[in-house]
């Protein structure tokens, strides 16, 4: 079990469950946004020209990313909530060690100390992409 005082732990679960909530808020808009423009497109059948098409490809992409993104982040947060379930939360998957309160504050999802997260991310650097 992790050094983690009750209250503490309140606070980190407390937070946890308002960002799952907000992400749930941000998801449900972001999709009733995207079925609105489709009305809205569907019911606007003038032609449009091939920028107007790359934009809304583009928007589309956009959406779908940010949706993947809260999608990913409310995982995070339900494995999260699991690992304070099983006393799991708060203790580094990689070496076993205390999580710090003041990580867990900060990224509450956390499963690494920041050691071993410094570590893995110096192992799997990779040189940068462009995206686009």
């Amino acid at each position: 079990m992790t050094a983690l005082k009750q209250s503490q732990l309140d606070q980190l679960i407390m937070k946890l469950k308002q960002d799952y909530q907000k992400l749930l808020i941000e998801v449900r808009n972001e999709m009733d946004n995207t079925g609105q423009q489709h009305r809205i497109d569907l019911l606007n059948n003038e032609p449009g020209d091939s920028g107007d098409e790359s934009m809304a490809d583009a928007l589309a992409d956009l959406n779908v990313t940010q949706l993947d993104r809260h999608v990913r982040e409310m995982r995070d947060i339900e494995a999260a909530l699991l690992r304070v379930r099983d006393s799991e939360f708060g203790i580094c998957i990689d070496c076993g060690s205390d999580i710090a309160f003041d990580r867990l504050q900060a990224y509450p999802t956390a499963k690494r100390c920041l050691a071993c997260q410094e570590k893995r991310e110096k192992a799997y650097a990779q040189e940068g992409h462009p995206s686009l």
